[in-house]
């Protein structure tokens, strides 16, 4: 897998939780962390995603927002 981004995160899925046309993927990246990935159905089936499959989460953004309370 050759891609532009340079955030490449590996992991492995913890859970598939499918929407009537959005799936939020949540990605176990190890020490207590979790990312999440709202991707489509469509391409949940297409890489055929299932629990405990190794994965990697791609990050590409222009902006990160903080917040606190």
């Amino acid at each position: 897998m050759k891609l532009s981004a340079r955030n490449v995160i590996k992991g492995r899925i913890a859970t598939v939780k499918k929407g009537a046309t959005t799936s939020h993927v949540r990605v176990d990246i190890g020490g207590g962390n979790v990312i999440t990935a709202s991707i489509t159905n469509e391409a949940v089936a297409e890489l055929k995603l299932k629990r405990g499959q190794q994965a990697f989460a791609v990050i590409k953004a222009s902006d990160v927002m903080i917040g606190t309370d």
